[in-house]
């Protein structure tokens, strides 16, 4: 994540039902493509989502599926009950794109709001029921004690974070890619917790009337702190907009699996081991950014299997290129105090520099796109820790950025996702709406504030807020 944070397979398309809800976060649920496997009793066929070899390696839990919605492997489209069928023939057809990513501070007085942004998320930190009003104040205070040590960051790459920039010249290298396949469309950047935030760019797309829309998180694995963090902002925003609950939509949900995206990886790799004297002695070091355990355990997080899943298929396109070398995977950008998912990087670097490593190859698997994980966290901070625990050659493969090949490989996953758009339905009422009860409430916030009463005013934090200050 920014300074903290399946496969469309042509004719291999299924439709399922989902409901993006809050219960997206609560119910227990394994993804795997974009399948969703929940607890439901509901009688529903498992299907694999694997292609080629067993995958032997990677143990991927099949669950049940409650879904309300069209969903494809990859692609979720919304119910069509609300769009009506004069409305493509009255209308001129204008196709819409929109990119999904995190956003970034691009100066260093951006970095406290923006980080106030990110922790205000309830879905970057989850608190119980009885402390959900505390969640903006909290917000306020970590962005406080973290702005500082974040602007360093962001000062050791130039000032602030490239990502608009990069996303900027994706959505053009996919609007150009989409032409190429003979379809016109708008590409639209919506960032989640800088500018142009999602609310503008979905602003735009109803200013341009577009009459289709394709969803696309620049994510390759779903977790619910990227891409449904960012779902649930578009839930909202359409709820109550009588155009945008008409408007036909598919959402792109994960890619990792897709061909076009494994082949450009393996192509980076094989490229970047080319580069050390001895190839075949390097080590694949697959760093990616984590998430809190309780995410995977307890709120259903497919992140992990898939995660494991796509180095998984990296690692077999790179056997089938004649590449055996050995790997591993480990989490970075852990923060506070709560578990992560592990190894984490910095720890697995420092014991395989002492296992007598001395060549690696590290690898940003989760990000797409240049920002401060991948240039000041792994350039920087993991490099230098690898150096001194006996690391001799160090190199690290880029993001793909605006790959020709992984560009070409998204602009086929839109189309391939065109024709499943369907119109959003008018949201109900969540689980939490419905269960309001004012005294209730009442109760929940006088208990709540004498907790919060006293958890900010123990020592270590007064002392850690007033250390910010001055």
């Amino acid at each position: 994540m920014e300074a903290a944070a399946a496969s469309l397979s042509g004719s291999n398309i299924f439709h399922r039902n989902y409901r993006f809800s809050r219960s997206i976060i609560r119910s227990r649920y394994i993804a795997s493509g974009s399948r969703y496997f929940s607890n439901s009793d509901l009688n529903t066929q498992n299907h694999s989502v694997f292609k080629g070899p067993n995958l032997s390696n990677v143990q991927i839990q099949k669950r049940n599926l409650r879904l309300q919605t069209n969903c494809a492997l990859g692609v979720c489209t919304f119910p069509e009950n609300v769009m009506e069928s004069h409305h493509s023939h009255v209308v001129e057809e204008k196709l819409g794109v929109l990119l999904l990513n995190l956003g970034g501070p691009e100066t260093l007085n951006d970095v406290q709001p923006f980080l106030y942004n990110l922790f205000a998320d309830p879905d970057i930190i989850r608190l119980p029921r009885l402390l959900r009003f505390l969640q903006r104040p909290l917000a306020k205070l970590i962005s406080v004690l973290r702005a500082p040590k974040s602007k360093e960051g962001y000062a050791a790459i130039g000032g602030g974070s490239p990502l608009r920039k990069i996303t900027d010249e994706q959505a053009d290298a996919l609007r150009m890619a989409l032409e190429a396949k003979n379809v016109r469309a708008n590409v639209y950047v919506g960032m989640r917790y800088w500018f142009p935030f999602t609310e503008e760019a979905i602003e735009q797309i109803k200013r341009d009337r577009i009459t289709k829309l394709v969803v696309l998180p620049l994510y390759p694995q779903f977790s619910i702190s990227t891409t449904g963090s960012s779902i649930r902002v578009l839930q909202r925003i359409f709820k109550g907009d009588a155009y945008l609950s008409r408007l036909p939509v598919s959402v792109i949900l994960s890619w990792y699996q897709r061909q076009g995206y494994i082949n450009s990886m393996a192509d980076l790799i094989e490229k970047e081991l080319g580069k050390f004297a001895k190839p075949e002695e390097v080590m694949i070091f697959f760093s990616a950014h984590g998430v809190p355990v309780s995410y995977v355990e307890e709120a259903g997080d497919p992140y992990k299997d898939q995660m494991e899943e796509c180095i998984y298929l990296i690692m077999q396109e790179l056997k089938a290129r004649g590449i055996g070398n050995d790997h591993t995977l480990a989490y970075q950008s852990r923060v506070g105090p709560v578990q992560w998912l592990k190894p984490y990087t910095d720890e697995v670097l420092v014991e395989i520099g002492q296992k007598g490593v001395k060549s690696l190859l590290a690898v940003p698997i989760s990000f797409v796109s240049e920002h401060i994980e991948t240039l000041e966290e792994i350039d920087m901070e993991y490099k230098h820790l690898a150096l001194e625990s006996g690391i001799k050659n160090w190199g690290r493969v880029p993001a793909l950025g605006c790959n020709s090949l992984f560009i070409s490989d998204l602009a086929d996953a839109v189309v391939e996702a065109l024709p499943l758009a369907k119109a959003l339905s008018a949201s109900t009422e969540n689980d939490e709406e419905a269960e309001y009860d004012p005294l209730r409430y009442l109760v929940k916030m006088f208990f709540g504030s004498i907790l919060a009463f006293l958890l900010l005013l123990t020592p270590r934090v007064v002392l850690a807020f007033r250390n910010s200050l001055f």
